[in-house]
């Protein structure tokens, strides 16, 4: 009997961080010592998957014709979300519209998401091209 395949480190640590990050922003905050709690939790959790998608591994699809397109677009995306979770660690320790930090966090949240799914999608596609395909 074989033991079940763990899923990889970068993936695993990718959807920790996300998840953090995500239930940081929902906790409710208060004024005063509990807010800058809160903003230095929020700090730690942006970096921590600014990290992740540091980490994440690169695919090489450049002798694939179409996938070597959307590999670049997913690197160009993965420059974006990088810039915009380094602004957003600074913002959430300064910004004093907390309500906007908080938008923004969400919104980083569900972008970085949407870009490692389509990192997944890529590579599946690319092992699928090596494959055959489905014909």
């Amino acid at each position: 009997m074989t033991a079940p395949a763990q899923p990889r480190p970068s993936r695993s640590r990718m959807a920790a961080a996300l998840r953090a990050l995500a239930l940081a922003n929902e906790a409710p905050r208060s004024s005063g010592p509990a807010l800058a709690s809160w903003r230095w939790t929020m700090r730690q959790r942006v970096v921590a998957v600014r990290d992740a998608l540091t980490a994440e591994p690169g695919r090489d699809v450049t002798g694939n014709g179409w996938l070597a397109a959307r590999g670049g677009t997913a690197f160009r995306e993965r420059n974006v979300l990088l810039g915009r979770l380094h602004e957003l660690s600074t913002r959430v320790i300064e910004d004093p519209e907390v309500g906007a930090v908080r938008a923004e966090v969400a919104r980083v949240v569900a972008d970085v998401g949407h870009h490692v799914q389509r990192v997944h999608d890529l590579a599946y596609d690319d092992v699928e091209l090596e494959l055959g395909g489905s014909e």
